[in-house]
């Protein structure tokens, strides 16, 4: 069914609620400080896992990496300076300032923008500058996949290669381990994380006190590490090394990774929970650990360069410490995966994918849901990684594209918001943006450097995600039309009716449709063959909606339209799974009564026909014919009992 997208009224300003949960209905209430801290603890497992585990790898990366310097003592304060300030500027003016004020109904990420962006409705062509935009945003949303392949891929290793400091001897087993803790956490996606959730926010505070405490006693012993929070060495390190320098940034963006998941996970948290839970816990334990591995380098040079982080404890020490990385790596790689989940769905509801085995895996929680498809292609290509690359290393030179790329996305996304829905001035939105970029671009020219090294690989999967999003999206618009122009006005067809008065047998006939104002193909086509109507025919329209959720009292509306026939409409958000079951009993509310046993449903099956004049490229109808023919039954994704289903036929054409 593909969605339509009414606009919901634009604000003049940014909303800046101080409980800052109240547009979204699942982000749970935050005006009492228990509350508050409740939520900002969960906010720890999910939205901080990915940035949390970067100690793991990125110093190391700066200093033993490709374009990897010295440690030598002004090395040290150069790139501790440089993680500092990019840390202070990305994460917290940019997005917590700045872009968690974007939001679409509380609702965050880049799908968020897209539904804001998008035209008001169908039949409103997006200009030339939105088609841009729209694109854009879309190939944001799909670097995000090859991000969501390689985080859990380089965290659980990172994490793993401690047991090369702590026992030189097990070296060979950290590919191994590290492909079954991979294929048990994929494997355990379908029975749900509702059980294990509520424990992520607790282990990774323990994480976070954790890193805090093992790079603490090194500052202690190395107080001049305190020097780098003054820019001027960042400065000096670029004026000293100059392009080498400047290709060092693509090892420090390591440090920001997870920053988008800020802005992505604000509807399921709030504003307010994200920034304490950041200010209070975040930001201190991981200046305190990259300082303290800072320290530690000017301490011992060379002789810590290969793992900094685990060189941080000695002796048994590592042991716990292994253990508490695996279990904060995991919870990485869960909220990464979790994520590519619920951007599938948003996809799907936007009209942008086919559709897919969407699964909730819990009766409580809206978000809780599992997606076949995504976590078995997630789960393939994460243990290629680990098997091809065998270090995290190697795979750091394969991390910061998509990180970079969707950096800057949501950098002109964000000047788009604001001069469309806010009304900012060119001057005010063009300001920000520039200065958004002095840090943005810096780190994706750096970033480029990695292509020939492995960073191709999430370029190839997004630019693949990114050809099957617009051809799906561009397929469904051609059939609307060819399915439009082969319907009839819906007044022509009543009148019709009522003066041939057909016969009419007992029971109700639903019918799906996309277009209220005409008449269902496969409902002409059942007339015409079978020469009967039911007592009850329901035209059933699913329309997705530019926001995220649509609170229960507002999804349904019912019109009688006489002679039996009623148009049913309902509205979803792009965050949420319509059920057709659930639509039939709403509508006993509005007075449409209807008995499931006596209901049967009348769905169309399309064969596509790729000879037709639709203008999609040869390629795109040959992609888009497979597409449809793997994508999940309408049955099974509205959620329709498969014995009360009559499909008929039909060839189209593109």
């Amino acid at each position: 069914m593909s969605p339509d997208h009414p606009a919901p009224p634009a604000p003049a300003e940014p909303p800046e609620q101080p409980a800052d949960t109240a547009q979204v209905g699942h982000a749970p209430p935050t005006d009492r400080l228990s509350d508050l801290a409740r939520v900002s603890l969960a906010a720890l497992g999910v939205v901080y896992g990915d940035i949390g585990t970067s100690p793991l790898y990125a110093i190391k990366e700066c200093f033993s990496g490709e374009h990897g310097v010295d440690p030598t003592r002004a090395n040290v304060l150069g790139v501790l300076s440089l993680v500092f300030w990019s840390l202070t500027f990305i994460i917290v003016v940019k997005y917590l300032t700045f872009v968690l004020r974007a939001d679409n109904r509380g609702e965050g990420g880049t799908m968020a923008l897209l539904a804001l962006l998008a035209p008001r409705s169908k039949t409103e062509p997006p200009s030339r500058t939105k088609h841009v935009l729209i694109l854009l945003a879309l190939f944001g949303c799909s670097l995000l996949y090859g991000d969501g392949m390689i985080t859990p891929a380089i965290s659980v290793l990172g994490a793993m290669e401690g047991l090369a400091v702590a026992a030189p001897g097990l070296r060979n087993l950290i590919v191994p381990i590290t492909v079954g803790i991979l294929v048990a956490l994929f494997l355990l996606q379908k029975r749900g994380t509702a059980r294990v959730g509520a424990i992520f926010g607790p282990a990774t505070l323990i994480w976070f006190i954790s890193i805090a405490a093992a790079g603490a006693p090194w500052i202690y012993r190395q107080p001049e590490v305190l020097w780098a929070l003054n820019p001027v060495h960042a400065l000096s390190f670029f004026v000293h090394h100059g392009l080498h320098g400047l290709l060092l940034l693509g090892s420090v963006v390591l440090c920001i990774t997870g920053g988008e998941a800020l802005y992505a996970d604000m509807g399921h948290f709030g504003r307010r929970p994200i920034r304490v839970a950041w200010y209070a816990v975040v930001m201190p334990a991981l200046l305190i650990n990259y300082f303290g591995q800072g320290a530690l380098l000017i301490a011992l040079g060379d002789e810590a360069r290969a793992n900094p982080f685990y060189k941080l404890v000695s002796g048994l020490w590592v042991y716990p410490l292994l253990v508490v990385a695996t279990v904060a790596a995991i919870i990485a790689s869960q909220a990464m995966i979790s994520g590519a989940f619920s951007l599938t769905r948003q996809a799907v509801q936007l009209g942008f994918s086919p559709r897919l085995s969407i699964v909730h895996t819990s009766g409580e929680a809206e978000g809780q849901i599992y997606v076949r498809e995504v976590n078995t292609a997630l789960m393939v290509a994460c243990i290629a990684l680990v098997l091809v690359f065998r270090e995290s290393s190697n795979l750091a030179a394969a991390y910061g594209m998509a990180v970079t790329g969707t950096m800057n996305i949501t950098t002109v996304l964000f000047c788009a918001v604001a001069r469309e829905c806010w009304g900012w001035s060119w001057l005010r939105a063009g300001s920000l943006t520039l200065l958004f970029f002095v840090f943005d671009l810096p780190f994706l020219i750096a970033n480029l450097a990695k292509i020939p090294h492995g960073g191709w690989l999430p370029l190839v999967v997004a630019a693949m995600v990114f050809s099957i999003m617009t051809t799906w999206k561009q397929g469904r618009t051609a059939i609307e039309k060819f399915i439009t122009s082969a319907s009839l006005p819906l007044d022509a067809f009543l009148e019709d009716l009522e003066r041939r008065s057909p016969h009419r047998v007992k029971g109700t006939a639903v019918f799906m449709t996309s277009n209220p104002e005409g008449v269902p193909v496969v409902l002409l086509h059942h007339f015409k063959h079978n020469k009967v109507l039911h007592e009850q025919v329901v035209l059933l329209s699913i329309l997705t909606e530019r926001e995220p959720e649509v609170p229960a009292k507002d999804r349904v509306k019912v019109r009688d339209l006489g002679q039996g026939f009623f148009h049913v409409t309902a509205h979803y958000g792009f965050m949420q799974t319509p059920n057709v079951p659930e639509i039939m009993r709403a509508c006993r509310i509005a007075g449409l009564k209807t008995v499931q046993s006596d209901t049967s449903y009348y769905l169309g099956r399309e064969t596509l026909l790729t000879t037709g004049r639709s203008g999609l490229a040869r390629w795109r109808k040959a992609l888009f014919a497979f597409l449809s023919r793997n994508a999940r039954p309408a049955t099974y994704f509205f959620g329709i009992p498969p014995n009360r289903v009559v499909e008929m036929g039909a060839q189209i054409e593109l």
